[in-house]
C-alpha cells in the first residue's frame, strides 16, 4: 500500500487554504494541518512531519521566507514549494537560494498543484525553466561568495558539468536522462555527486549556483 503523502498548507488566507486542501484531499493526499502565518507553519511541520510544504510568501508576523528558513534549518526536512502572486518576487529567489524545492503561481490550475506536490516529494525540482532563468538571472548576486562557489565548479568531471548545465535549464531527471543518452538511474548518481561535490542540498540550488556564477550563462543554458 502506498504511503500517504503529508502536506502542510501555509497562507494568510483562509480561501486559499480551503481551496488547495480540497483540491489535495480529493487526489487522496493528506493535507494534515493549516496555518495562517509563519509562526504557524513552524509550529504545524514540528508537529505534524509533513513530507511537503506550501508556504506563502507574504504573510503577516512572520514570512514565507524566514519560515521556510527556520523549517530548512530543523531537525526535520520537508520539501517546500513556496506560493507567490508573482513570478519575479525576490522573495521566491531567495527562497530557492535558501533550499526550497520550487515555487507556485497562485492561480495554478488544480492539476498542476497536485503534480507539483508530488514531485517534490519524490525528490525532483520544481523549475519552470523560463520563469527560474529570469528570476535567478535578475536576482543573483555575482560577489565574492559567489566566486569562490564557481570555484569549487573544478572538482566536477566534465561529465557533470555538462549535467550541471543542463540541470541549470530546469530539466527533469527524465529530461536528462534523453539528452545524454543515460538512464535515470546514472543522472541520478550524477546529481548526486554534483550537489555532494559543491556542498549543496538539491538541485534547485544547483541551479541557482550556476546563474549566480555565471556558469549557467557560459553554454547550453540559454534557449
Amino acid at each position: 500500500m502506498t504511503e500517504t503523502l503529508r502536506v502542510v498548507v501555509a497562507d494568510d488566507q483562509a480561501l486559499v487554504r480551503t481551496g488547495f486542501k480540497m483540491i489535495l484531499s480529493a487526489d487522496g493526499i493528506d493535507v494534515v494541518a493549516e496555518a495562517a502565518d509563519g509562526a504557524q507553519a513552524v509550529e504545524a511541520v514540528r508537529r505534524t512531519l509533513p513530507d511537503v510544504v506550501l508556504m506563502d510568501i507574504r504573510m503577516p508576523e512572520m514570512d514565507g521566507l524566514e519560515a521556510t528558513r527556520r523549517i530548512l534549518g530543523g531537525g526535520h526536512e520537508p520539501r517546500v514549494i513556496m506560493l507567490t502572486t508573482f513570478d519575479l518576487d525576490h522573495y521566491v529567489y531567495a527562497a530557492l537560494a535558501a533550499g526550497a524545492s520550487g515555487f507556485l503561481l497562485k492561480d495554478v490550475t488544480p492539476e498542476q498543484l497536485v503534480a507539483a506536490v508530488r514531485l517534490v516529494r519524490a525528490g525532483d525540482a520544481l523549475l519552470a525553466p523560463t520563469i527560474t532563468r529570469r528570476l535567478v538571472e535578475r536576482f543573483a548576486r555575482r560577489d565574492a561568495e559567489a566566486s569562490a562557489v564557481h570555484r569549487d565548479l573544478s572538482t566536477l568531471t566534465p561529465r557533470e558539468l555538462e549535467v550541471l548545465r543542463l540541470l541549470a535549464k530546469g530539466m527533469s531527471n527524465a529530461e536528462l536522462a534523453a539528452a545524454l543518452h543515460l538512464s535515470e538511474a546514472t543522472v541520478k548518481t550524477h546529481v548526486a555527486r554534483i550537489l555532494g561535490k559543491l556542498g549543496l542540498r538539491d538541485r534547485v540550488q544547483a541551479v541557482v549556483m550556476a546563474y549566480e556564477t555565471g556558469f549557467a550563462g557560459s553554454g547550453g543554458a540559454r534557449e
